[in-house]
């Protein structure tokens, strides 16, 4: 096994400003405005509510009216942390001859849903972006997450999640998972009976193999 760090940044860029982003698995999601990615190859645009990955280096370029970006992504021992301040950053101990693929979706509860106990295949950092979520994850204290708060899970301790009464509650989540689950569902949940209640929405951008860094 070997020791990686999930990392989430959030980047606020003026009209036409530039950014560029290391050779490392990475997923950009747009908060707001929009995006040009240059990969010296190839020339993309990425929207409001939409995601980029990549694990090769790139440049990015905002539009005319700037971007907010989240910027998640995967390092290795060998791959020191750049001096941009960490929305969070959280230690995942991945195999190194293991197969994995990176996903970011988007979760959505309509108001008063909830998440009964459950854990995933994989842990992943979430940054809630919309409404408000109180989350208990194992034994530790709940906490109510308002935009902009992020939170990691691991997948094993069992997660408890209930989203605000009165509004629209929305998450951005990217998690590193065994490559064996593309296309499916990571979701484990504590009593079976509860995979038949759908209390939300899953939007999802990426779900790739990826290398490890």
């Amino acid at each position: 096994m070997g020791a990686y760090t999930l990392r989430l940044c959030e980047h606020h860029l003026e009209p036409r400003a530039g950014l560029g982003l290391a050779a490392v698995p990475h997923i950009i999601y747009v908060l707001a405005g929009d995006v040009d990615v240059n990969t010296g190859t190839r020339h993309v645009s990425i929207a409001t509510d939409c995601a980029w990955h990549s694990p090769e280096g790139e440049s990015l370029t905002a539009g005319r009216n700037g971007a907010t970006l989240l910027r998640y992504e995967l390092l290795g021992a060998k791959n020191p942390a750049e001096k941009t301040r960490a929305v969070l950053a959280h230690a995942m101990d991945l195999d190194e001859a293991g197969q994995y693929l990176i996903r970011c979706d988007r979760v959505d509860f309509a108001p008063g849903g909830e998440a009964l106990p459950h854990g995933h295949k994989g842990g992943g950092i979430r940054r809630l972006i919309a409404g408000e979520l109180d989350v208990r994850v194992g034994g530790a204290p709940r906490r109510v997450m308002k935009p902009g708060d992020a939170w990691f899970e691991s997948g094993i301790e069992p997660v408890h999640a209930i989203a605000s009464a009165t509004a629209p509650t929305s998450f951005i989540r990217v998690s590193i998972l065994p490559r064996a689950i593309r296309g499916q569902s990571s979701i484990v949940y504590v009593d079976p009976a509860h995979a038949a209640v759908k209390p939300r929405k899953y939007t999802v951008f990426v779900d790739d193999p990826t290398p490890l860094p």
